[in-house]
């Protein structure tokens, strides 16, 4: 079990990746708190991982709120004993140019995307720091490494995540903190089904999104999971600051 013996604080956990990320970190030895607004769902997670013979429960929780955190850290103690390991997982998406963005739209996605990494790092590090250290993984975007015809905010919001991460490592080094992003492409989840609804003026579909991707196929939520298992495990030790692209080959062309 590679992670075995550590505690983990997942946001946005009730599908998705975030959904994924927990089960697979109960399945390699992590107690885990699930958090996200969609509480049923959440419990339902929490749950199954339960009775599959994992350690698991969940706390709802809004990432854009500084008391929500505190609160989930300070469950994860309670119950735990200390956090090793945060994913910062919760994230929504909305199209829009930069001229069709509101200051509105702009507020949100930078709320959820943006300060609720921020939130999420600031509060877990003085936890992290008596545990002697922890891995902080940011799930960021290739659209946060690259423009976009649409989704202004959520590219800027999906940046922002990208240099947070950088700073967070050059600053918690030292105390054995670190922090890395991944940046997946199109991964098979709600999130990406909303992208080819909204995209390109509601023209997107499945079959151009694979046609854009080299590895020619949609991505499982799986295959982020196992790298954010990697970054969360010992055997990452000598690895922060950095950015894992989890694409398709989207970046490189």
């Amino acid at each position: 079990m590679r992670l075995k013996g550590k505690v983990a604080l997942i946001s946005g956990a009730a599908r998705g990746m975030g959904a994924t990320e927990a089960r697979l970190f109960a399945k390699e030895g992590a107690k885990v708190v699930l958090t996200d607004v969609l509480e049923k769902e959440g419990t339902k997670v929490a749950a199954e991982i339960a009775e599959n013979g994992g350690d698991a429960i969940f706390v709802r929780m809004d990432v854009t709120k500084e008391e929500d955190w505190k609160r989930a850290v300070q469950t994860t103690v309670q119950k735990y004993g200390k956090v090793d390991i945060l994913i910062n997982n919760a994230g929504i998406w909305k199209t829009g140019a930069v001229e069709d963005t509101t200051a509105q739209l702009w507020d949100q996605v930078m709320d959820v995307n943006a300060k609720g990494v921020f939130l999420g790092t600031k509060l877990v590090i003085p936890e992290m720091r008596k545990a002697g250290g922890g891995s902080i993984i940011n799930i960021s975007s290739v659209a946060g490494l690259m423009g976009a015809g649409t989704g202004a905010a959520y590219g800027a919001s999906k940046g922002a995540v990208r240099l947070l991460t950088k700073a967070t490592a050059v600053q918690y080094g030292k105390e054995k903190i670190r922090c890395n992003s991944i940046h997946p492409g199109p991964i098979d989840t709600a999130m990406l089904s909303q992208l080819i609804a909204e995209g390109a003026g509601g023209s997107m579909t499945d079959e151009m999104m694979r046609a854009m991707v080299p590895l020619g196929r949609i991505g499982r939520p799986e295959e982020v999971a196992t790298c954010a298992l990697f970054l969360a495990s010992d055997e990452s030790s000598y690895v922060t600051g950095s950015e894992l692209v989890v694409d398709g080959g989207l970046f490189a062309t």
